[in-house]
């Protein structure tokens, strides 16, 4: 496979470099493509210098599959260019997330949708894929009413110059901030742009992206973002309620059968999820599973996972994996 990286020189491109390595995927020639003020640059894959090329020598090369991370804008104006040369593009940005003529794949759930005319294929929200790698064999077992969802996101999630807010102000040292406030030893409830409804961008995404996913709009999600001052994975409080009653023991025993779900439950000798296990991991952590008292049929959930991985760099690469295995590319 030709294969173009796009936002190589960014932090999730970085991590889907590792990704693709790891996982040993197809690639016969390797495009490492990013913004004009990169061209030139050297990266590395597997030990072998690559040369960074710019946007448009990327699309004349006409890759197989073109894997996006560069941010909304780029995704907006290149992804139909490539798609036009006959590129299929995993983009994970939010640009393409709810077009209703594009499909929203976490491959687990919902990879069986496409098809060898699918080629823009969003990402979800790193947020929503770790909530939804958890919900989707409750859903399917007990059928949910209603989710409110509480994230403790890591400033990984931001960008680079997040995390360096976050390193400044550990070491004592005045530098550019991310966010409007010092995050250091806070909580800023403030994930992505404040919307006309009070709510922020990110939530938004989580409150509608699930329903996509799941193609099923029977039940609703109510989120709060949270920035918190780690420097990677994602935590989220799930409280979910279903239409039918559930058993505590299968409830884990779904989750554990669930490919790239984990379970981590166990008060007794303090075993639960966090993100400093989760770093570096594929998988979906879930523990502190438990039955909400105040409520009929609800059950409450803490769940992490690595926002750089399954939550981006993965998620996209297993999508890339699914078109080769079946022929779409």
């Amino acid at each position: 496979m030709k294969v173009a990286v796009v936002g190589a020189t960014g932090m999730v491109g970085e991590v889907m470099l590792k990704v693709l390595a790891e996982r040993n995927f197809p690639i016969s020639e390797l495009l490492l493509v990013a913004s004009e003020r990169s061209v030139g640059k050297k990266l590395k894959y597997k030990g072998v210098d690559h040369t960074v090329i710019g946007l448009s020598d990327a699309v004349a090369a006409k890759p197989d599959v073109a894997i996006f991370s560069a941010g909304g804008d780029t995704s907006t104006e290149w992804a139909p260019k490539f798609a036009e040369v006959g590129t299929t593009v995993v983009d994970n940005s939010s640009a393409w997330r709810m077009d209703p003529t594009k499909k929203l794949i976490v491959p687990e759930i919902n990879a069986n949708e496409l098809t060898a005319e699918d080629k823009i294929i969003a990402n979800p929200n790193c947020s929503t894929i770790q909530m939804v790698m958890a919900l989707a064999p409750l859903h399917n077992k007990y059928k949910m009413k209603r989710v409110v969802v509480s994230t403790y996101q890591s400033v990984s999630g931001t960008g680079v110059k997040a995390v360096q807010q976050l390193e400044n102000e550990i070491a004592g040292v005045k530098g550019e901030m991310a966010y409007p406030y010092p995050i250091g030893r806070n909580a800023l409830p403030h994930c992505d742009v404040f919307l006309e409804n009070g709510y922020t961008k990110e939530e938004m995404k989580l409150a509608q992206e699930p329903q996509k996913i799941f193609n099923d709009r029977t039940f609703s999600v109510s989120a709060t973002a949270v920035r918190i001052p780690t420097a990677g994975g994602h935590s989220e409080s799930v409280n979910v309620e279903f239409e039918n009653d559930f058993d505590l023991n299968e409830v884990r025993q779904l989750l554990n059968e669930t490919s790239g779900v984990t379970v981590q439950d166990n008060p007794d000798t303090n075993t639960y999820p966090m993100p400093i296990y989760a770093h570096d991991k594929d998988e979906v952590f879930v523990g502190r599973i438990r039955r909400d008292e105040t409520q009929r049929n609800t059950l409450n959930m803490w769940i992490v996972a690595d926002n750089l991985r399954k939550g981006a760099a993965t998620n996209a690469v297993q999508i890339a994996e699914y078109l080769v295995e079946n022929k779409l590319v």
